[in-house]
């Protein structure tokens, strides 16, 4: 996911990914506490998406203050 394309998205949508993102990064914790994570990697990658999100939409309410 790059920046580029959250950036053109609504404050809506972009709310609704970051809740997807936060549901992902809990099932991928529940997956590595009962060994099940096969790609540890992943944990990263959603934790640095969800980054992204949130700095994007801080820069989109400072925009509309």
């Amino acid at each position: 996911m790059k920046a580029k394309d959250l950036e053109t998205k609504n404050v809506e949508d972009l709310n609704k990914e970051l809740h997807e993102l936060l549901k992902a990064a809990f099932s991928l914790r529940m997956q590595k506490a009962t060994q099940q994570l096969t790609n540890s990697s992943e944990i990263r990658k959603v934790r640095r998406d969800i980054a992204r999100v949130k700095t994007v939409l801080a820069k989109k309410a400072s925009i509309n203050v």
